[in-house]
C-alpha cells in the first residue's frame, strides 16, 4: 500500500496571513506522526510566501519520519538543502506568480542542472525525487540524470470532470508508472488529491508514496490535523480491501 507524506505548507500559509506565530507546521507535523503518515513534504518557495527557512531547520530538528523538501533548483534554495539536508528533495518547477505548483519539471531541457543539482544531493547523502508529468521522455531523463524517483503529477486525473477523462488520466499515469519502474525508478504520485479522489491512486499497483496537502489542511481547519491525516489514511487502506462477493 502507497504511504501518506502530508504536505504541510498551507499551514504556513494560514499563519502568514496575519504575519504571526500560528499555527505552528512544525505542531502540525507533530499530529500528522502520531496519526501515522510516513513522511513531512514542505516546499521552500524562493518567494517564502509560505514555508520559511526557520520552519525547515526545526522540522529538520523535530520530525522523526520522513522530511521530503520539495524545491526549485535555483542555487539559493539548492544551498539550503545541502545545508539542512532532509531525507529527500523532490525538484519542481515555480513561478512566482502562479498558486501552486504548475505543470511538472521539464526534465529534458533542464538535464544539465538537473544533473548537477542530483550530483550534489546525492554527496550529502539526500534521495533526489522529480515532479513531472506521466510522459516517457521525462522519466528517462530523470533516471538518467541520476534521480532515485519520480513523483508523477496526478493533477490532470484530479481534474478530469467525465468517467472516461478520469480513465484516460489514469491509464497514463500507470503507463507513466510502468516506464519509471523500467528504469528503475522509486514511483510516487501527488497533486490534487483529495478525500474524494484518492482511492484509485491509491489502489494503483507500484505507487509507493503518495504527497497530499491542501485539502487535509481544509478537513484540518475543522477536525483537526491528526483525525484528517487519520481519515486520509483510511481511504488509502480501504482502496486495498477485496471486493466482497455475491
Amino acid at each position: 500500500m502507497a504511504l501518506l507524506n502530508v504536505n504541510i505548507d498551507h499551514v504556513a500559509t494560514i499563519r502568514q496571513a496575519r504575519l504571526t506565530d500560528e499555527p505552528d507546521p512544525v505542531w502540525a507535523a507533530v499530529q500528522c506522526e502520531l496519526a501515522g503518515a510516513n513522511g513531512i513534504t514542505v516546499h521552500l518557495r524562493q518567494d517564502r510566501r509560505h514555508i520559511g527557512d526557520r520552519d525547515v531547520a526545526l522540522l529538520k530538528q523535530t520530525v522523526a519520519c520522513k522530511l521530503n523538501l520539495e524545491m526549485s533548483m535555483a542555487e539559493s534554495i539548492t544551498r539550503i538543502a545541502e545545508r539542512l539536508k532532509p531525507d529527500q528533495v523532490t525538484l519542481v518547477p515555480e513561478k512566482r506568480v502562479e498558486l501552486t505548483t504548475e505543470g511538472g519539471l521539464d526534465c529534458v531541457k533542464q538535464r544539465k542542472r538537473l544533473a548537477e543539482v542530483v550530483r550534489r544531493m546525492h554527496k550529502k547523502g539526500i534521495l533526489v525525487s522529480t515532479f513531472i508529468v506521466p510522459e516517457p521522455e521525462q522519466i528517462v531523463a530523470s533516471a538518467e540524470t541520476g534521480c532515485d524517483a519520480v513523483e508523477l503529477h496526478t493533477g490532470m486525473y484530479a481534474n478530469a470532470n467525465t468517467p472516461r477523462t478520469v480513465q484516460r488520466r489514469l491509464a497514463a499515469l500507470e503507463r507513466g508508472r510502468d516506464c519509471a519502474e523500467e528504469n528503475g525508478l522509486v514511483v510516487h504520485a501527488g497533486h490534487g488529491l483529495t478525500y474524494r479522489n484518492i482511492g484509485p491512486v491509491a489502489a494503483m499497483r507500484g505507487v509507493c508514496e503518495l504527497n497530499i496537502g491542501h485539502s487535509i489542511v481544509s478537513r484540518a481547519v475543522l477536525v483537526g490535523m491528526r483525525e484528517a491525516t487519520a481519515r486520509m489514511l483510511a481511504l488509502m487502506a480501504s482502496s486495498h480491501q477485496p471486493v466482497p462477493k455475491g
